[in-house]
């Protein structure tokens, strides 16, 4: 046991959706004292960064319920039960935006806001980038965005992108080409 760790006494599911579930729970504290947690349950999910040929990122424009606004962003989706994250990145490129990639590089994985929830993101990068067929989910309505480096980091500066996978990713491709100039 590390001696920072929280045991968990009791856990109650106080919610359960389609997408997440949120549980209550009472943890003993490494003072010996005990709070209460928060917890939000996640599947997890993918992202993918994708460049054209033209070297312009595709992007989508979404509106996000949680911010009551429009963002430019990834694609991204979330994992169902078992499923390949690579490909649910390959589908999830396509449905959003039209694109197939020939291959996929993972970039990295990361816990989203692990202060309440488990939600793991695995960034991929789309390699051999083409046009494929537009179909999103019935449910989901987005516009595709084609950006230069330049140009996203300057929407990164007016907060129209402002997610994490997204900024994530424009800075590991800022690195990328800074290493090759």
């Amino acid at each position: 046991m590390s001696r920072l760790e929280e045991k968990t006494i009791q856990s109650h599911t106080i919610f359960e959706g389609r997408v997440i579930r949120v549980e209550l729970d009472e943890v003993g504290l490494p003072n010996g004292k005990t709070s209460t947690r928060e917890l939000v349950r996640h599947p997890g999910a993918v992202s993918v960064l994708a460049v054209t040929e033209k070297g312009k990122i595709v992007l989508v424009r979404q509106y996000r319920k949680p911010l009551e606004k429009e963002i430019l962003e990834l694609p991204a989706g979330k994992l169902e039960p078992g499923e390949n994250p690579a490909e649910c990145a390959l589908r999830e490129l396509e449905e959003e935006t039209g694109y197939r990639a020939e291959a996929l590089r993972h970039l990295v994985s990361f816990y989203t806001s692990p202060g309440f929830a488990d939600e793991l993101l695995h960034l991929y990068e789309a390699q051999g980038v083409s046009e494929g067929t537009f179909q999103p989910d019935e449910d989901e309505f987005v516009e595709r965005v084609e950006l230069t480096l330049e140009e996203a980091f300057e929407r990164m500066e007016s907060g129209e992108i402002c997610d994490a996978k997204t900024v994530t990713a424009l800075y590991i491709l800022q690195g990328r080409e800074q290493s090759t100039r």
